[in-house]
C-alpha cells in the first residue's frame, strides 16, 4: 500500500488510474485544477465516478469520496506552488504520478503560453516539490510527441529525440530533460512515460476518437487530415493503466552500465528511466475510422484535409524495455477497445440529453 499524489486526476488518464489504484488499495489524493480546455462537465463526470461531488469541490480544499474510504481529492493548479508545497508538507507522500499537463498538439500552435505555464512551470513545482519533501518515486507523462520529426522505426526511448514538431512536444521533452536533472542532482526516482494515442472510455473530446464519434452520432462530417494517409500506434486506456502501475512499483535505478562516453538516451547513471507505452502495432486512420463506424453501425461522412501543422504522419512505440523490465505489454485489440468507447460514448451522450 502507498500514499500516491496524482495530478490529473479529473483527466482522462488520471481519471482510469486514480480508479485503478484505488481499487487495489493504495491511498490517493486526486490534484487538478479543472480548466475549460474542454468541457468541465466530463471532468465533473469522472470524479462523481470516484465518488466526489461537484458540488462539494472547492479551492484548496481536501474532499472525502463518498465510494472510496483511500481517495480524497483537491481542486488545484500545480502553479499555485505555496498551496502544493503545503500539501507536500502535511501528506508525505510516498509516490507522486504526475499526469496534470495542458494536452493537445494543435491547440499548441494557437496558445503557447498555456503550455509553458501547466507544463514546463508546473512540472518544475513538483519537481521541487518532490526535492523539499522526498519521495520514493517520481512517474511523469511525457508523449510520442518528442520524437517529432524522426522516421527511425519503431519509435525508441534510445533514440535521440531533438527534433520536436509542436511547442506541446517541446514542453515534453523538456520535462524529460528537466526530471534527468533533479535525478542527477537529487538523486530522486524519476520515471518518464511516453503515452501513444490513447484511447477508451472517458476520453478527452479534442481527441480523434471521441471528435468522430460525436460527428457520426450527430449525422455531421468528420475532418480527416493528411488525407487519411497517417497511421497511429493506438493504445487502449486500461493498458495505459497497466503499465504505468507496473513502472510505479519499481522505482528508476541507475543504469551501471551507463557509458558517458556514448550515453543512451533511456537511461542515465543517475536513477532516471523512460519507457513507451504503445500497442506497438499502428494501425492506419481509415482501418480506424471503420472499426468506429462498424461499431457504431454507421458509415461516416468525411471531408479529407491536409495534414494539420504539428502532427506527424505515423507513430510506432518499441515497448521491448517495458517487456524486460516489467514483463509487461499492451495487447488489447482495437476492436474490443472501440467498442468499449461506443458503448461508453452512446450512454454518455444519451444522459447528456
Amino acid at each position: 500500500m502507498k500514499k500516491i499524489l496524482v495530478t490529473g486526476s479529473a483527466g482522462f488518464i488520471g481519471f482510469h488510474l486514480t480508479k485503478a489504484l484505488l481499487e487495489r488499495g493504495d491511498t490517493v489524493i486526486g490534484y487538478d485544477n479543472i480548466n475549460d480546455y474542454y468541457d468541465v462537465n466530463l471532468k465533473y463526470g469522472r470524479l462523481n465516478e470516484l465518488g466526489i461531488k461537484r458540488e462539494l469541490v472547492e479551492d484548496h480544499q481536501l474532499v472525502p469520496s463518498e465510494q472510496y474510504p483511500n481517495f480524497q481529492f483537491v481542486k488545484a493548479d500545480l502553479c499555485d506552488r505555496e498551496y502544493l508545497y503545503q500539501l507536500f508538507e502535511e501528506e508525505q507522500f510516498d509516490h507522486v504520478i504526475n499526469l496534470a499537463a495542458q494536452a493537445g498538439v494543435r491547440y499548441s500552435v494557437e496558445n503557447p503560453q498555456a503550455y509553458l505555464d501547466a507544463n514546463v512551470q508546473g512540472f518544475l513545482n513538483i519537481l521541487e516539490a518532490c526535492r523539499h519533501y522526498p519521495v520514493k518515486h517520481l512517474v511523469y507523462a511525457s508523449s510520442s510527441s518528442v520524437y517529432g520529426s524522426n522516421t527511425q522505426m519503431p519509435f525508441s526511448v534510445h533514440h535521440h529525440t531533438d527534433h520536436p514538431l509542436s511547442l506541446y512536444a517541446a514542453t515534453k521533452k523538456s520535462n524529460e530533460m528537466m526530471a534527468h536533472t533533479y535525478s542527477h542532482l537529487f538523486n530522486i526516482p524519476t520515471t518518464g512515460i511516453r503515452f501513444f494515442t490513447v484511447y477508451g472510455s472517458w476520453g478527452r473530446p479534442d481527441m480523434a476518437l471521441y471528435l468522430f464519434a460525436e460527428a457520426i452520432w450527430k449525422g455531421e462530417t468528420i475532418k480527416v487530415f493528411n488525407h487519411g494517409n497517417m497511421e497511429r500506434d493506438f493504445t487502449f486506456v486500461g493498458d495505459i493503466v497497466k503499465g504505468v502501475m507496473a513502472a510505479l512499483d519499481k522505482p528508476a535505478q541507475s543504469n551501471k552500465d551507463f557509458d558517458t562516453g556514448l550515453p543512451d538516451a533511456g537511461s542515465s547513471n543517475a536513477p532516471y528511466r523512460l519507457y513507451n507505452i504503445g500497442n506497438n502495432k499502428p494501425v492506419k486512420l481509415m482501418d480506424y475510422i471503420e472499426a468506429l463506424e462498424n461499431a457504431m453501425g454507421k458509415t461516416a461522412d468525411k471531408e479529407f484535409l491536409p495534414m494539420q501543422a504539428g502532427d506527424v504522419q505515423k507513430t510506432y512505440a518499441d515497448v521491448q524495455d517495458l517487456i524486460n523490465d516489467f514483463h509487461y505489454q499492451p495487447n488489447t485489440e482495437l476492436k474490443k477497445g472501440i467498442h468499449e468507447f461506443v458503448a461508453w460514448f452512446m450512454n454518455y451522450q444519451i444522459n447528456l440529453l
